[in-house]
This record gives C-alpha cells, sequence and structure tokens, in this order.
C-alpha cells in the first residue's frame, strides 16, 4: 500500500484548538479485529467531515496513529523506516516511562462536545476489536498557558514550515506525508511549584512568565527547558510540532499537561527528551522534572489519509 508522492496527510498541521481528546487504545488480537480495524481506517476522513458539516466552524479533526506491534499485525509489510517501540529513559530519580498502547486517537476541536461525539463513534465501531488504555481531556487554558504558569508552543513552527517539519518527504517513498507521533501524559506537582519564585521558574522555562519573552543566552540557563529541548544539527535548529495541552480533575488533585509531538523523524523527538531527562552534558537536566513526571510514552506513526484510505479490510 504505497502512498506515491501525491499523498494526502491526515490533519497534523492544524491551527491550535480550544479542546482536545487523546485516545490511546490497545489492538485486541485476531484477524477478524484486524479487518474491523482497517475497514475504520477507510471511513475515519468521512467521519471527521460529517461533525464538521454539522457544526461549521468547530474546528473538528482527528488523526489515527499506530504503535510498532499493532502496525505489523494490522497492516504488515511495508512498515514505516523508523517505527519502533517508545524507548525508555532513566536517569537518577527520573523516568521516561514506556507504557502500553497500540493505536492513538488525536481529536481536536472548538468544542469539546464536539470531540467526544467522535471518540463516541470511534467506540462504537471498532467495538471489541480495541480495549481503552488511556483516554484525556484536554482544555486550552487561559492564553494558551501550561498549567504551570506559561505560555506553551511559542516556538511551534507554521505554515508551510510546520508541514516541513511534522511530514515526511522523499526519504520514506512509501509513506509520504505520514508523521511520527510521541505522546507522553506529565503530571505536574503544583503545590512544590507555586513556592518557586517566578525569577527561578524563568530560569527553569528559559522565558519571562507574564509576557513570554524568551531569555537571553546570556542568563539563560543550559539546564533551562527551552535550551534542552533544542535540537541543533549541521548548524541548523531541527524542531517539532507541538500540539500540547493541559488536563486535570480538580477534586483528585490529578493535572499537568499531555505532550503530544509530530515530527517527520522521531529521532529528534527522541533526542530532546535524552536531554532533558539524563542532561546535556549528562546531569545537566531539565529542572522542570523535579516537579513534573511522565505517567505515559508512547511512540506511533499517522500514515498519511492517502494510505488509510486504500486500506483493504
Amino acid at each position: 500500500m504505497s502512498d506515491g508522492q501525491r499523498a494526502i496527510p491526515q490533519p497534523v498541521v492544524t491551527p491550535l484548538t480550544r479542546s482536545a481528546i487523546f485516545l490511546v487504545l490497545a489492538f485486541n488480537p485476531g484477524a477478524e479485529n484486524a479487518a474491523t480495524i482497517r475497514s475504520f481506517c477507510r471511513d475515519l476522513g468521512a467521519l471527521s467531515r460529517s461533525g464538521g458539516v454539522r457544526v461549521p466552524g468547530g474546528g473538528l479533526t482527528c488523526v489515527a496513529a499506530f504503535g510498532s506491534e499493532a502496525w505489523d499485525r494490522i497492516f504488515g509489510k511495508p512498515r514505516p523506516a523508523e517505527l519502533h517501540e517508545f524507548r525508555e529513559i532513566r536517569a537518577g530519580d527520573r523516568h521516561a516511562v514506556s507504557t502500553p498502547g497500540d493505536i492513538l486517537f488525536h481529536i481536536r476541536a472548538e468544542r469539546m462536545d464536539l470531540c467526544f461525539e467522535v471518540a463516541a463513534q470511534i467506540m462504537a465501531k471498532l467495538g471489541p476489536a480495541v480495549s481503552t488504555v488511556d483516554e484525556v481531556d484536554g482544555f486550552r487554558y487561559f492564553d494558551g498557558r501550561d498549567l504551570i504558569g506559561f505560555v506553551d508552543g511559542t516556538e511551534n513552527p507554521r505554515d508551510q514550515k510546520a508541514m516541513e517539519v511534522a511530514l515526511i518527504g522523499d526519504e520514506d517513498p512509501d509513506f509520504t506525508a505520514g508523521s511520527y507521533v510521541v505522546v507522553q501524559k506529565y503530571l505536574h506537582d503544583l503545590t512544590r511549584w507555586n513556592l518557586v519564585p517566578t525569577k527561578e521558574q524563568e530560569r527553569m522555562v528559559g522565558r519571562t512568565k507574564s509576557n513570554d519573552i524568551e531569555l537571553d543566552d546570556s542568563v539563560k540557563p543550559t539546564f533551562a527547558h527551552n535550551a534542552l529541548t533544542k535540537v541543533v544539527r549541521d548548524g541548523n535548529e531541527v524542531k517539532i510540532l507541538r500540539d500540547n495541552m493541559p488536563f486535570g480533575q480538580a477534586g483528585r488533585g490529578e493535572f499537568g499537561t499531555y505532550f503530544i509531538g509530530y515530527s517527520r523523524s522521531p529521532a529528534t523527538t527522541e533526542e530532546m527528551l535524552q536531554n532533558m531527562f539524563v542532561g546535556k552534558p549528562p546531569g545537566n537536566y531539565d529542572r522542570l522534572l523535579d516537579f513534573s513526571r511522565a505517567v505515559t510514552g508512547n511512540l506511533f506513526f499517522a500514515p498519511s489519509a492517502s494510505f488509510l484510505e486504500k486500506a483493504t479490510p
């Protein structure tokens, strides 16, 4: 099932929305279940378009992505060149965990009811072919801030540049217009974080808190989050496309950030995580991890919409 040279991507590159659902599922083994999933893949675009027609301006989109083992069992060969299981990272008390998950649905809209409607339709259509591993409802927090109070995604690439960093080109011709997706759910200790003076918080993040201005390199620590997540190759910065969202249940005291990063190669995101958890050099780690811990970790591949439409039941 070759994508060809004119493959149409899934809606990976879309404007940030006010709501999202991150739905991670397990594939229940069996030829019949694999056929059910492939058949659903052909209908996914129509499902999203139907919701968009019902609520114009709702910004409804849905991206489907698949883990390494699930890919082999559902689609077989060929397979994306760099698809593999999420690689956990351990360094001292810091742990980027690798957790179960075969299929990701990233559902976005301006309204949560639209996201819910699509998630409900997905579960109804897939039925016993899948089991739910994790479901997180994300929301926009004030002017695009994280729950720690800083604006998130300021340096995200835009427009054509976003397409270039997120979507595969001719380096893997069978999967042109596909994208690798890394997701992690981080829980924050806001009680401890809020005791840290704002100036020190800004040093950890690498930006000012009130007006979102990047700190000058002359004063920014090398352990700042935005310093460690800057990847440079051959003198050029290599970026990913983030669509992070806050989430939380105040009554349970569980809240944090759902990280989701799209890229044309998972190596970029993996280098960022290595710098954060191990440090660059080792020991010079991301101090935000003293207040946030990753409780999930997955690597998926989102094939093009053209690939999904050609999936054979």
